[in-house]
């Protein structure tokens, strides 16, 4: 899961070697965190939190398959 995060946010954005993703493991859930290039934070969140939402929708149902909860966190 942490892979596909990252190649969509580096597929997002102007600056694709600054996209870092952090997996932090619990018994159930998975906390991915993602960061990116102060200038690119706009294009990851998308007008309204809609790209956002679209990728924690894709790991919603990605996570159902796998019998685990992944919530995205996009750091500053």
């Amino acid at each position: 899961m942490k892979d596909l995060v990252e190649m969509i946010a580096k597929a997002l954005v102007d600056e694709p070697d600054q996209v870092s993703v952090r997996s932090i493991d619990g018994e159930q859930s998975t906390v991915l965190e993602l960061k990116v290039a102060q200038s690119d934070l706009g294009k990851v969140i998308g007008k309204q939190g809609r790209t956002a939402r679209s990728i924690r929708t894709i790991l919603g149902a990605a996570g159902m398959k796998l019998k685990r909860r992944f919530t995205l966190e996009i750091l500053e």
